[in-house]
């Protein structure tokens, strides 16, 4: 069989850093910021998970977008395509190249990347060839992504052996520049083939389309109650948290982690390394709610609050806050924090407040 891989080196940089992504000219920002690189991690990850990598041969583009990371893995049947403009930089249009390029002489394609990478994947080879998306950006909102890069490695062997179905699954735009304004622009804006797998995310995220303004008020007087002075909470990004702290009285931001202290934010839009200095020898709590239409807790959209901000904070501070109806579609919670060791201390059953001390228990895999 042979894999196509694709790695955008720049993805997921601007997460830590609080950048909510790397387009344009934000890869300067995030580097100015000290931000390292995520997808090829990422992607030896998912090599140093293969179990068949003799079965495949893998065709790459040349330079970091694919042919320094295989050289230094496992893999040793591979081809090298010069697509790519540069060994050591690289933009959308080496993406779409290479895709294009290869799509005709592959039997999958996997990316390494988040939301921007799949529109550059779509744009280069619409439905003809079934992917797998490494999750490696920022925002993996689109359905075409596996949980982790592990489950991608194990839903490509379930290809090889046909134990998976192929179907179209969303590719979603969100725009970027409005993101970063608080503001979460969501459209379809295509599909691709993929993989109907316990290992891919079920469905794209879900637009928010209503408000329970009961729920949200049970939810925010339950956090009034069990909220302690002098003690300061990571609240995560999403409409449910928004909504909440916003009848609390707080006025946090749609998109960004903010930091709070005796009802009062202390750092707006932080970024994992602010985060770090305040919780330093102070008791914390972080409050997150999943994604809608995923389930993810930590890994998506909230990177800020990294494995060092869980490990300090500790698995039994973390509040889980949602709304009914987005937590009855959800089956299980999911976490893909980067760091396999605080995945593992995460998972298993938590708490979820879903209105006025009324909790809902799930299970996070």
């Amino acid at each position: 069989m042979k894999i196509g891989l694709i790695i955008n080196p720049i993805a997921g940089m601007g997460g830590k850093v609080g950048l909510k992504g790397t387009d344009g000219n934000l890869y300067e920002k995030a580097i100015a910021l000290g931000a390292n690189p995520i997808s090829i991690n990422r992607t030896m990850e998912f090599l140093n998970n293969l179990h068949l990598y003799d079965k495949f041969t893998f065709l790459v583009p040349n330079g970091i977008m694919g042919e320094h990371v295989i050289r230094q893995s496992k893999i040793k049947k591979f081809l090298v395509i010069n697509c790519a403009h540069s060994e050591f930089k690289t933009d959308k249009y080496d993406t779409i190249n290479c895709a294009k390029t290869m799509s005709n002489q592959i039997d999958v394609l996997v990316f390494s990347g988040g939301d921007g990478t799949a529109r550059d994947i779509y744009d280069a080879i619409k439905e003809s060839v079934p992917v797998i998306g490494i999750p490696s950006g920022v925002k993996m909102y689109s359905a075409v992504f596996a949980k982790s890069p592990r489950d991608a490695a194990i839903t490509l062997e379930n290809y090889y052996y046909k134990n998976v179905n192929v179907k179209l699954k969303e590719v979603l735009d969100i725009d970027e520049d409005e993101f970063r304004k608080n503001k979460l622009v969501i459209r379809l804006y295509g599909y691709m083939k993929s993989f109907s797998s316990d290992g891919m995310v079920a469905s794209g995220k879900q637009a928010v389309i209503s408000i329970d303004e009961d729920e949200i008020e049970g939810i925010s007087n339950y956090l009034k109650e069990i909220m302690l002075p002098n003690l300061i909470y990571i609240v995560g990004p999403g409409s449910t948290t928004y909504n909440v702290f916003k009848k609390i009285g707080i006025e946090k931001t749609l998109l960004g982690v903010d930091v709070i202290k005796n009802y009062e934010i202390i750092k707006r839009d932080a970024n994992e390394k602010e985060i770090l200095n305040l919780i330093n020898n102070e008791r914390s709590n972080i409050i997150v709610t999943p994604i809608g239409g995923q389930g993810f807790l930590f890994g998506r959209g909230n990177q800020q609050i990294s494995p060092e901000v869980i490990k300090l904070v500790g698995r039994e501070n973390i509040i889980v806050i949602s709304t009914r109806s987005k937590i009855n579609s959800l089956k299980y919670l999911f976490v893909d924090t980067g760091d396999p060791k605080v995945d593992e201390l995460l998972r298993g059953y938590i708490k979820i407040i879903v209105g006025y001390r009324q909790e809902k228990i799930m299970k996070i895999i």
